[in-house]
Parts: C-alpha cells; structure tokens; sequence
C-alpha cells in the first residue's frame, strides 16, 4: 500500500489546499493529512477546529475516488510523522519560487534524516497560486470577500471567528 503524508497548519483549508489533495489522491492508496499543531504560528483556529474543517472538506473527494484519507496531528518533526504513519511519500504543494526555495532545503534535511521517503512536489493550479491562508485571512479582516479562495462553510466560520475578536 502506497501511503502519502500531506502536511500542513491548515487555518485554514483553502481551495488550493483541497486541489493539491485531491490531486495527491490518484497518486497513493491512503493519504495522511497532518495537521500541524505549530503553536510558534498562533493559529486562528484551535487544533480541533482546523481537524474538523480538513475532515469535513475532505469527506466528498475520499468518498469519489475511493482513496483512504485520515487526518493525523503532529507536533514533531515531519520525517518523523512520516514515519509514524508509514509513509514513503511527502507531497507538497508549491505556488511560486519563493515556495521551492524553502521546500528544497527541507528536501534536503529530510533525506539526510530518512533516505526511503520522498518527497512529490505539486504546483498549484493557475486558479489558485495566489492562495495563501495568511492572505485569506487577512482579507476576510479587513471586510473582503474570500468566497473565490475557501469553501462556504470555511469562508462562514472565518467570518465568525473574527468577528469574535
């Protein structure tokens, strides 16, 4: 069985996030999605939250194609997530250059800790390069509409949390 680990913060899951794992589907037969805890990020979201949306988001495109999709926490090292769900594939999505910068570094460090996983670059489609969770977030703050870069359900509960703030 081919298992890829998608991993991410996710606060939110954005559209070019859910194309990357749709896309990352007909590439293996189970696809983790590991949800990042990374409090150095200060997440919107609370970890629960973020796991909800990513398995709710999900649940239409693992029950189309037939690929088993489970979310997984880490708060470890990505190597070692991998690892821990049998992984032998990292997909990643990139956007821009910038993306592959940092992403080839992290290559690095990763084989040098663990040469039997690999790691699968995705780009993301033209619809959603610009999609960021940090712009995403700070155009729905500022009163914009986020509707071309979030589910509505993702986009409802946004509007909620920071109106809460």
């Amino acid at each position: 069985m081919r298992i890829g680990l998608y991993p991410g913060t996710f606060d939110p899951i954005t559209l070019g996030h859910l194309d990357i794992i749709r896309r990352a589907m007909s590439l293996v037969d189970r696809l983790v999605i590991g949800v990042a805890i990374n409090r150095d990020k200060g997440p919107l979201f609370s970890f629960e939250e973020r796991v909800s949306m990513v398995e709710r988001e999900c649940a239409p495109f693992a029950a189309e194609s037939g690929t088993e999709v489970v979310v997984h926490p880490f708060e470890n090292l990505l190597i070692h997530c991998a690892r821990d769900v049998g992984a032998t594939l990292i997909v990643r999505g990139l956007r821009a250059v910038s993306d592959f910068e940092y992403e080839f570094q992290m290559v690095g460090m990763n084989r040098a800790m663990s040469d039997d996983v690999e790691t699968v670059f995705l780009m993301a489609d033209a619809h959603h390069q610009a999609i960021a969770s940090r712009l995403v977030k700070e155009i729905a703050r500022l009163g914009g509409d986020i509707s071309a870069f979030v589910s509505p359900d993702v986009a409802r509960e946004l509007i909620e949390r920071l109106k809460k703030r």
